[in-house]
């Protein structure tokens, strides 16, 4: 496996990159540059550096406490198929700051299998519930 360096330090992360593909996600269309900057800055972030390059960015929501919420998982498409989605994903839940959190959540409409590995189940207990608001324009 490629050695990839998993860091959370929001200081190294390239912003205008990050910005930009999560954009062009298909949850990212009505996103901004400005909304990006207050939801990493509300966030505790994580990126994935080969070489000293960024090529993967990952957030989670929480309280650091009770809660966590995982989001933004992003590879870049020339590094996917590795596993550096998961190994995002594990280093939060491995984080000291995060390992009393007991009830972690993501959505996902199309990576399913990457998170079942890390022991992650769909909902189906019918207690999740979810809103969606259209963005005015």
């Amino acid at each position: 496996m490629t050695d990839y360096e998993i860091s959370f330090d929001r200081a190294r992360i390239d912003f205008r990159a990050t910005s930009e593909i999560l954009k062009a996600a298909y949850w990212g269309k009505h996103r901004t540059d400005a909304g990006h900057e207050q939801a990493f800055a509300n966030s505790l972030c994580a990126a994935a550096y080969l070489n000293g390059q960024q090529v993967a960015f990952a957030r989670a929501v929480t309280d650091r406490t009770y809660f966590g919420y995982l989001c933004d998982i992003m590879v870049w498409p020339e590094h996917r198929g590795q596993g550096l989605g998961r190994r995002l994903v594990k280093a939060f839940l491995d984080h000291p700051e995060l390992g009393c959190i007991l009830h972690w959540g993501l959505s996902t409409s199309d990576a399913h299998g990457v998170y079942e590995k890390l022991g992650f189940v769909r909902s189906t207990d019918g207690q999740y519930m979810r809103l969606s608001r259209t963005p005015s324009s």
